[in-house]
């Protein structure tokens, strides 16, 4: 968590997101970039359909004067102002910005802020910060409200116990030791992958060991849906955060069948910490 990005739109959440990032950043000697995107293309309608309208260079000039001023004013409530917080300010498509400035900048970890989404928005458009939890390269956190590095205790790992994902464990148990959390492995049964309670304890039980686990426990859940069975098990055990992988599904697969994790990211109101999945 040595360089954290921002994005920032200066809302409620992405004040929360700020707040939490300097934070992290405190704990891990890091540092924070915010990224105040202006999404130059703003659609209009004419008697051609809807057709893109580019700012003009004074306007856009106007929007980095006034994102400058509020990210002071955001600044300026922090207590803690030993963490160096830069500002950058860039113009064009929000998702595509930040996944340019993440892989140019070298960034470690992206926090951000996000309201959810739901119905037909959710299908078809998504929002920004699901776009990020797709597309990441760096594992992205998630959240709705801020959150102390002393609240994460409990972190719920929802797996289908494959044990080619030594990467992406790595990373959950350096955010476990970071946090000095305990991690509940959760394995959810479903009627379109059911395995018996037996064989699911038996494997749950080969990954804590292949993996070489500490500080955990291992569970067994039957849900219809995946994403509801995380959503009921963090309420059960009153987790703090969800950690979770992504396979990034992209175009008609993703609009097809969805993804769990943006789905999490979407209704739970816990910091959700995403990955990229990548086979080994």
């Amino acid at each position: 968590m040595k360089k954290i990005l921002v994005p920032c739109d200066f809302s409620t959440n992405a004040n929360a997101a700020f707040k939490t990032a300097v934070e992290l950043a405190a704990a891990s000697k890091g540092e924070v970039h915010v990224l105040h995107v202006i999404d130059i293309a703003v659609p209009t309608e004419t008697a051609f359909g809807v057709q893109p309208y580019y700012i003009s260079t004074e306007i856009l000039r106007e929007f980095a004067a006034s994102a400058e001023k509020k990210f002071q004013k955001m600044k300026a409530r922090l207590k803690d102002t030993k963490v160096k917080v830069s500002l950058s300010i860039k113009s064009g498509p929000v998702s595509l910005t930040i996944g340019d400035y993440i892989t140019n900048k070298k960034m470690t970890l992206v926090v951000m802020g996000t309201h959810g989404a739901s119905g037909w928005k959710e299908f078809v458009v998504g929002s920004n910060t699901e776009k990020i939890v797709r597309s990441s390269p760096v594992p992205v956190i998630a959240l709705r409200k801020a959150m102390t590095k002393r609240s994460i205790r409990h972190i719920v790992l929802p797996t289908t116990l494959e044990l080619d994902q030594t990467a992406f464990m790595n990373q959950v148990k350096d955010l476990q030791e970071f946090f000095r959390a305990k991690i509940h492995v959760l394995f959810l049964n479903t009627p379109a992958n059911f395995v018996r309670d037996a064989d699911s304890i038996a494997s749950l039980k080969d990954f804590a060991r292949y993996y070489k686990l500490r500080n955990f426990t291992l569970n067994v859940r039957s849900e219809h849906q995946e994403s509801d069975g995380i959503i009921h098990f963090a309420k059960e055990i009153k987790a703090n955060m969800i950690a979770m992988g992504t396979h990034g599904r992209k175009g008609l697969s993703h609009l097809m069948t969805g993804s769990i994790a943006e789905d999490v990211v979407n209704h739970l109101q816990l910091p959700i910490w995403t990955s990229q999945l990548r086979r080994e």
